[in-house]
């Protein structure tokens, strides 16, 4: 038995904080987990910049409903369920997520939760678990799945690591360089030749 694990942003939906970063033109939000290998580092970042501009959660959900999943990804996620079960492993939160999953025809997802104060500021986290992506992998193993993940960042190394087989999906060329161990996708149709063999 076999199960997919899939990154979100990168892989199905573009960059969250990119796009709010665009739309609002604050730079400082440009920062992803291909750029800050710390996700802590990087999310306290972040929670500064928001507060410091005034941004609050309603903003950046309305920034997020205007955006679209990557060409092809709706296409791409069909026909991967049609061979086999797939869950996305996500370091988002579900107060992003919803309207992503409704895009994307409601996958399943795993991710976390934000801290939300009472003007609507984001003040913090909450992780489902530490390394949470690798975990669910080993979890699936646990259960007896052949598990093939794909991501694109440096915070999807380990569960990359930890599956039976694990797939670069268009990473900078820093991280396809320092890990050459990882095949590399560079599109939809190439990742699922590379799954095709695993879950005949």
């Amino acid at each position: 038995m076999h199960m997919v694990c899939l990154d979100l942003e990168g892989v199905l939906f573009p960059e969250i904080w990119i796009a709010v970063a665009e739309t609002t033109g604050i730079a400082d939000l440009k920062l992803t987990t291909r750029d800050v290998s710390d996700y802590d580092v990087l999310m306290k970042h972040r929670i500064s910049v928001l507060r410091e501009h005034g941004l609050r959660l309603p903003d950046i959900q309305r920034i997020i409903s205007s955006m679209r999943p990557l060409e092809g990804a709706p296409e791409f996620l069909e026909a991967l369920r049609e061979r086999t079960q797939v869950i996305v492993l996500s370091d988002t939160f579900t107060e992003f997520a919803r309207p992503v999953m409704r895009m994307l025809g409601w996958p399943t997802i795993f991710c976390n939760e934000l801290v939300v104060d009472e003007e609507g500021f984001i003040s913090g986290y909450r992780l489902r678990q530490e390394d949470g992506k690798r975990r669910a992998v080993e979890a699936l193993r646990g259960l007896n799945f052949d598990v093939y993940a794909a991501g694109d960042s440096y915070n999807d190394l380990s569960m990359l690591k930890a599956a039976s087989r694990g797939f670069l999906f268009r990473p900078p060329e820093r991280i396809a360089r320092e890990h050459p161990e990882l095949e590399v996708a560079a599109s939809y149709e190439e990742l699922l030749r590379f799954l095709d063999p695993y879950l005949g």
